[in-house]
């Protein structure tokens, strides 16, 4: 007999029917005769088989496993980060680049731990991400908390019939429950609680706004009575439940809905784009000069100076051990940008620096991507970057890398193909300046004028398009279509900001710090030895074609360590304006800092990196010598 069949048997035995199917809370079905092990109500059967159910775990373990799943963009995060707080691990799945959160939490004594498990559209994979999250789901749960956006109710049904014909205990969250009201959408959710046999909570993650229910919820969590399902019969059962559950009344179109529309449309999007970009490098620099002048350079002035002068004096002023920690004092005082010492330089340029540019970044870019812009701007951009050989979505790897290329390279992963996720990588270590290296761009050569500056930048755009054009033709494969979805826009909340931003700038510190007083090391430690001479008098045939003193190359091989800190070592050569421009120029594009590498090595391999480092000497020395040329001609 089949399934079906016995769930029939099932139903009459207890006097149900398919409305009054759901098992009641803490009800134990003896199933005899009829039992099927392939029952999704089996882990609730007290004649169940001796042995671990093949689809979960134990509900009775002390530490409950929780997956929390759902298409992109419905607000697993938000809901993730209500429940952990800042309790959280970032990991990448074993053989895979794509990420995942972890947290825990504790309920009536119970500890849950919650992975955000990626965002996913199908069980039938066609990304690596939607890879990923089944391999998660087929490891196993003691429940799934299966998160839908209730204004995208029919969508987002599909994964979670899904999810639920696995047979896991499961409690569906309808997130956006009050974007669905604005709407004009109402949600019975007692009527889907039957459709589905799973607890059925309302939430808005942004707000807090149902969190308690889904807590309440989790010790209900139970499998549903759903049996597989094929493709065709699973949207004709969505169909049926929408019909059933979901009442849309019509609304006048609100100011917010003629936003979304205009900030897509082509033109008055692009428009609202480049007001959107300026605007927040303004906000970037304003947050980090403000940080610097009223808040970091007091400090050091006034407390870290002083304090480093005691030092100075105790070690004598001079010797190995003093330019080590110190540095070499200029005109018998510490210079925090020249002195070069593990103490001094190397503190002061990651926190008084780099650092305020870097919480100044994540802000703003946090903040747009809460209220539902970024997607939006791939939208705007996908035409240009398929030009380059890659999808809209690119533009959020790329922004990120203007912060840090770092995580830029590690949010190459939301991209399809290794043939993107190669040149977008590429592409963000070559052309696309980390905020640290535009702090040191602004203060080395700010002073010369902005039509300097702006003459990097414009080498560096420049770069950026012809070489990804450059990558598009002579790579194999294509690029995929985008398929993105546009959330409405909302007001971000604080606590989610927060969040977001210490995750990223902890990160950050912990990565970055240990690297540039390493550098700053290795940097004294190559000065005072002949290493840097020996290599510029081998390169000084290469170094006079870009119009460079041979000293200059020191300063660029130092690239290696920390582009930022190697952009400082060009102020003590004298340069003039041109070779300074060139040589930032050819700084910028060539090596990355050390953490950097190790990333491209992660995410593109052995074979892929070493191609990514050729293609960067080679258009970097092509652009230093062209630009040095085309300056000179200039009589700039």
């Amino acid at each position: 007999m089949s399934c079906h069949g016995l769930f029939s048997k099932l139903f009459e035995k207890h006097g149900r029917t398919k409305e009054n199917a759901v098992p009641r809370d803490n009800e134990i079905f003896h199933c005899g005769e009829f039992h099927c092990s392939e029952c999704p109500l089996a882990s609730r059967c007290s004649m169940k088989s001796e042995g671990n159910p093949p689809n979960s775990t134990l509900m009775d373990k002390k530490l409950k496993r929780v997956l929390l799943m759902g298409n992109p963009n419905v607000g697993k995060s938000a809901i993730f980060s209500r429940l952990t707080g800042l309790h959280a691990i970032s990991s990448n799945y074993p053989g895979t680049t794509v990420g995942f959160l972890e947290g825990s939490v504790v309920i009536n004594g119970e500890t849950y731990k919650l992975i955000d498990v990626p965002g996913a559209y199908t069980l039938d994979p066609t990304n690596e991400a939607e890879e990923v999250a089944l391999r998660i789901l087929n490891e196993g749960a003691d429940i799934v908390i299966i998160i839908l956006d209730a204004t995208a109710l029919e969508r987002n049904l599909y994964l979670a019939l899904q999810v639920l014909e696995k047979g896991y205990p499961s409690v569906i969250v309808l997130n956006m429950i009050d974007e669905a009201r604005h709407k004009g959408i109402q949600i019975d959710l007692k009527a889907l609680e039957r459709e589905l046999g799973v607890p059925v909570v309302s939430t808005v993650a942004l707000t807090g706004e149902g969190i308690a229910a889904l807590k309440a919820a989790l010790p209900k969590a139970r499998p549903s009575f759903l049996l597989p399902m094929t493709k065709d019969e699973r949207w004709r059962f969505i169909g049926d439940i929408v019909m059933r559950v979901q009442m849309v009344t019509h609304r006048h179109h609100t100011f917010r809905d003629r936003l979304e529309d205009i900030s897509v449309h082509p033109l008055s999007g692009m428009f609202l784009s480049l007001l959107v970009i300026i605007a927040s490098f303004y906000a970037v620099r304003i947050i980090g000069e403000g940080l610097i002048n009223y808040l970091l350079d007091p400090f050091f002035n006034s407390i870290w100076g002083p304090f480093l002068n005691v030092i100075s004096n105790v070690l004598g002023g001079s010797g190995f051990i003093h330019d080590i920690l110190i540095g070499h004092l200029i005109d018998g005082s510490i210079n925090w940008e020249q002195s070069f010492g593990i103490l001094s330089t190397g503190i002061y340029v990651e926190f008084a620096m780099v650092f305020p540019y870097i919480i100044s970044f994540y802000l703003v870019l946090s903040l747009l991507e809460d209220i539902g812009y970024l997607p939006r701007l791939a939208v705007l951009f996908d035409a240009l970057l398929h030009k380059i050989g890659l999808h809209g979505f690119a533009i959020v790897p790329t922004l990120l890398g203007l912060g840090c290329n770092v995580p830029g390279i590690l949010a190459t992963r939301v991209l399809e193909s290794e043939r993107e996720r190669f040149i977008a990588a590429t592409l963000i270590s070559v052309a696309v300046p980390c905020a640290g290296l535009q702090a040191m761009i602004f203060g080395v050569i700010g002073s010369l004028g902005l039509v300097y500056i702006a003459i990097v930048y414009a080498s560096l755009l420049g770069v950026w398009l012809i070489l990804g054009y450059m990558l598009n033709k002579t790579l194999s494969g294509q690029s995929p279509e985008l398929i993105v979805e546009i959330p409405p826009y909302r007001l971000p909340s604080l606590r989610n900001l927060g969040f977001k931003l210490w995750f990223r700038i902890s990160g950050f510190l912990l990565e970055a710090t240990p690297l540039v007083l390493l550098g700053i090391l290795i940097a004294n430690l190559l000065y005072s030895s002949s290493v840097l001479p020996f290599l510029s008098n081998i390169l000084s045939p290469l170094v006079k074609l870009l119009g460079l003193p041979p000293q200059a190359m020191g300063a660029i091989l130092l690239g290696f360590l920390r582009k930022d800190v190697a952009v400082g070592l060009l102020l003590p050569l004298g340069l003039t304006p041109r070779q300074l421009v060139v040589a930032t120029v050819v700084l910028a594009m060539t090596f990355p800092c050390i953490a950097t590498f190790v990333v491209l090595f992660k995410e593109l391999g052995l074979k892929r990196l070493i191609q990514s480092v050729l293609i960067m000497i080679s258009i970097s020395l092509i652009t230093g010598i062209a630009l040095n040329y085309l300056l000179s001609y200039l009589a700039i």
